[in-house]
């Protein structure tokens, strides 16, 4: 079996991969996050998992590497990690009572082969008071989450309804990646 490096430092995309029951090592990457105004979000999240995988991949050419990125997008608008309690409040705010986008891409590289797909999700969330909002931000759990909520945490009693992938949601398509990663090892 190939050696199977997951280029991300996401404690999340961690806890998932394992769920694959696949032997894997873990190298961040770090690499330019900007995105090209040139290109559809679609196309700029598939471009930066596909940068993360590459980074990690030229250090670790006799490896399968996995690189991934996860955004939130309402109205084409990406909606990034909050830099701080104003910033939640405004994105919260924009996704109470409505429903958005969340769009994760993967990127699998090895000496033989390389590819790269995405996972469109729709999540509704219910109506937000102001008081909901303002606890929600008060358990710090927004702060190093795309659009300011984990599904998976507390973020959870405000999801009226998902349409698509739970686990890409969370940050990776589990049983997509299973299936595409098999022809790697």
């Amino acid at each position: 079996m190939n050696k199977v490096i997951l280029a991300s430092g996401s404690p999340r995309r961690k806890e998932l991969f394992e769920t694959l029951n696949i032997p894997f090592d873990i190298k961040v990457s770090n690499v330019d996050e900007s995105l090209d105004a040139n290109l559809s979000i679609c196309e700029n999240i598939e471009a930066l998992s596909f940068r993360k995988a590459l980074a990690v991949f030229k250090e670790n050419k006799d490896s399968v590497i996995i690189g991934s990125d996860t955004v939130v997008v309402i109205n084409g608008e990406v909606l990034g990690k909050p830099k701080n309690e104003e910033n939640a409040s405004v994105m919260l705010h924009k996704l109470s009572n409505k429903t958005h986008q969340v769009i994760t891409a993967v990127s699998i590289i090895s000496t033989t082969k390389s590819e790269t797909y995405s996972i469109v999700s729709d999540v509704t969330f219910n109506q937000m008071s102001e008081e909901e909002i303002i606890g929600y931000i008060n358990t710090k759990e927004p702060f190093d989450k795309a659009g300011g909520y984990a599904i998976q945490g507390y973020g959870a009693r405000f999801i009226k309804e998902i349409k698509g992938d739970y686990y890409a949601i969370v940050g990776l398509p589990v049983s997509s990646l299973y299936q595409r990663i098999q022809k790697y090892l």
